[in-house]
């Protein structure tokens, strides 16, 4: 059987939320939603976050998960990688276990509408063999060939893409979506060989807008909280 290890990665700091990744929604702490996710995953041997919270570790081994290691500060700042932070996590594990899984599956805590299904089609999309990480994306409302704009220094619009031809419908555009925080699944080595996701093979696995909500500010929470109160 694959070693499948999932990865939540919560630190303390948030200026948009305070205390955002342990806040209650619908009654449960943010985190606590993500891991019992995971925990309906019969693939996944482990459930580890990583966290510079002792409050935050201890709701989550409450919860389900393992906090075998604390993250540093300097991999807790507003301004820390992201990528870092899963390197960090996995030659923690590397140095308690003396290896590393086979499998990584990343669940951020920002996506609390997410299914369980919309996991398993994500470590599904990744066993296909075809990519060295899985993204999740839903459909973008805004187009940089149509309807998003860039100001320049003098106050005037412009289009962020501007094409040769004149687009008039929104038809006529590329497709284009947006990056969801639903998961990441990949291998070790990929994230200890390269420098961000976009340095091998990438592919998704579509969400839509409806599971595909990434709380940033305290208007997505309420957002969430109103879409979870209808279930």
């Amino acid at each position: 059987r694959m070693n499948i290890i999932a990865l939540i990665c919560a630190r303390s700091g948030s200026k948009g939320i305070p205390n955002k990744n342990i806040k209650l929604l619908a009654g449960k702490p943010l985190i606590e939603r993500s891991i019992n996710q995971i925990k309906e995953l019969k693939e996944i041997n482990r459930i580890i976050v990583s966290t510079d919270s002792k409050e935050i570790a201890n709701i989550a081994i409450t919860a389900g998960a393992e906090v075998p290691f604390m993250r540093p500060k300097n991999l807790a700042e507003d301004d820390s990688s992201e990528w870092l932070v899963w390197r960090h996590a996995l030659e923690s594990i590397n140095k308690i276990d003396g290896g590393y899984p086979d499998i990584l599956i990343v669940v951020p805590v920002t996506a609390p509408l997410r299914t369980v299904d919309d996991l398993k089609k994500c470590l599904a999309e990744y066993q296909k063999g075809n990519a060295d990480i899985i993204i999740t994306a839903t459909d973008s409302h805004r187009s940089p060939y149509f309807n998003m704009i860039k100001i320049n220094e003098e106050g005037v619009a412009n289009l962020v893409i501007t094409s040769k031809q004149t687009i008039i419908r929104r038809q006529d555009t590329p497709n284009v979506y947006d990056m969801t925080t639903v998961a990441y699944v990949t291998t070790p080595k990929f994230i200890l060989e390269n420098d961000g996701i976009f340095s091998g093979k990438v592919r998704h696995v579509h969400i839509p807008i409806e599971r595909a909500l990434d709380i940033d500010t305290p208007f997505d929470f309420k957002i969430a909280e109103l879409l979870l109160s209808k279930e």
